[in-house]
């Protein structure tokens, strides 16, 4: 490695690198001596999406730096700390930056392979893409109920809802369950009570929620109890639910015999050879590679780093059908652009291009859903701030993630969108992102576009 400064700002760059936090690519500006001629390095390439200039796919690229500009001022703002932007078209890398920090002390910079809690995201990229895939093998039919696939239902008033309707959000499932809620003191401090929780893993305390913090095993059970005899609403009205998805990634569990992390693993992330895309990524990855989330003050009361932020999902162990997949914008992009192949990439076949082209049809009358997908507003054209932005195709899908996550797919274009961020770094608070940051970002990939 040559480093050209011997200042801090070279020194801790150097040792990012050294660390594997990204990837080099600079190369010699001068010759060193006869083996390091000017122009020597090594390059690392990327086999299932090259990088390509921008112009040879139908970019101007000085119109690609308003991407720039809005990012950095999303970052002045403190909308987020700093954030990744990856555009691809035709298969191939078109864009792809990092900006600002993991948190405001601006102490760690983002890196293009900065690994981000995914939150929502996991829905369409481990839960939905594995419900095609059984759907495929005619292991599961979109009519049949949970009580068809969960024998633990059974009995319930959440018997006879319909996988279809839970798969647009229209089952009449609550919105969420604040899980922890009842697990922690019940005064200001909100501490998890010894009862249930654990500094250290043991027999007894088999689940970590976060770092020296172990829920009981047996818990687990409770929680399953507690979505169970949740109220439901009218069925046929939307209602966005993380129980919604909680129940598909049981069923993928059930018909598959494997843990979701495991069956999107073997299935999808294995043979695609993502590096970075899973659950639990603490244990394959060193910490200051992932991006804070949020400084927890209730419940864990700590910086959540490498653990899921989303609290249902973190006492689910990690891995649940609603949130903790963790990823980095290219491997990300890659499972996007599998689907944006129909269900094919270098030569293996994923998924039917029938089923996706199924599922991420419009299907419902009261929203704008697909099945686990997120659709344009269907009335976009006259909307003040339109869905996801005004160039968006309606063929377009794609969802979002609480964290500050944004992935799209438009066929049309064949364009793959991914945005990461953390913005909810400090606190969950912070909505400016929603301030349609993310929606100005994608208008300007389409502005860019000759």
């Amino acid at each position: 490695m040559e480093c050209y400064d011997d200042n801090e700002r070279t020194q801790s760059v150097a040792a990012d690198w050294l660390s594997g936090k990204f990837l080099p690519k600079g190369r010699l500006p001068v010759s060193v001596c006869n083996d390091l001629k000017s122009g020597f390095g090594i390059t690392f390439t990327r086999g299932l999406l090259p990088e390509a200039p921008p112009a040879s796919l139908g970019f101007k690229p000085e119109k690609l730096l308003v991407i720039d500009s809005i990012c950095k001022r999303a970052i002045e703002t403190q909308a987020t700390p700093g954030c990744v932007v990856l555009v691809a078209k035709n298969g191939r890398i078109a864009y792809e930056k990092a900006f600002g920090y993991l948190e405001y002390n601006k102490k760690e910079p983002v890196y293009p392979e900065t690994l981000y809690d995914l939150a929502s995201v996991t829905k369409v990229c481990a839960t939905t893409i594995s419900v095609m895939k059984l759907y495929d093998e005619g292991k599961l039919d979109l009519h049949k109920t949970l009580g068809d696939y969960l024998p633990w239902v059974r009995g319930s008033d959440k018997d006879t809802l319909k996988i279809w309707d839970i798969m647009l959000h229209q089952a009449g499932l609550k919105a969420w369950i604040p899980f922890y809620a009842e697990t922690i003191t019940q005064d200001k401090e909100g501490l998890p009570l010894p009862s249930i929780y654990s500094a250290v893993g043991d027999s007894l305390h088999c689940v970590r929620v976060a770092e020296h913090l172990y829920m009981r095993s047996d818990w687990l059970d409770t929680m399953n109890r507690r979505i169970l005899t949740s109220p439901l609403t009218r069925s046929g009205d939307y209602i966005y639910s993380d129980n919604d998805f909680i129940f598909m990634g049981k069923i993928v569990e059930a018909i598959s015999g494997k843990t979701l992390d495991q069956y999107a693993y073997d299935n999808f992330y294995a043979p695609m050879g993502l590096a970075t895309t899973g659950f639990r990524p603490r244990n394959h990855f060193p910490v200051n590679r992932i991006a804070p989330t949020e400084l927890e003050v209730a419940f864990r009361q700590q910086l959540i780093r490498g653990d899921v932020h989303d609290p249902g999902a973190a006492m689910f162990g990690g891995v649940s059908g609603h949130a903790g997949l963790f990823s980095d914008a290219y491997d990300l992009a890659i499972v996007m652009q599998m689907l944006l192949n129909g269900g094919e990439m270098n030569g293996h076949r994923y998924i039917k291009k029938e089923t996706i082209q199924y599922f991420t049809d419009y299907h419902s009358a009261v929203s704008r859903r697909a099945l686990g997908f997120d659709k344009p507003e269907k009335g976009r054209a006259t909307a003040k701030e339109p869905y996801p932005c005004a160039s968006a195709s309606a063929e377009s899908f794609g969802h979002s993630g609480f964290t500050g996550i944004w992935v799209w797919d438009d066929p049309v274009k064949q364009l793959v969108f991914i945005f990461l961020s953390n913005r909810i770094n400090p606190n969950e608070s912070n909505r400016l992102i929603s301030e349609n940051v993310r929606g100005n970002v994608l208008e300007a990939v389409y502005g860019a576009l000759e």
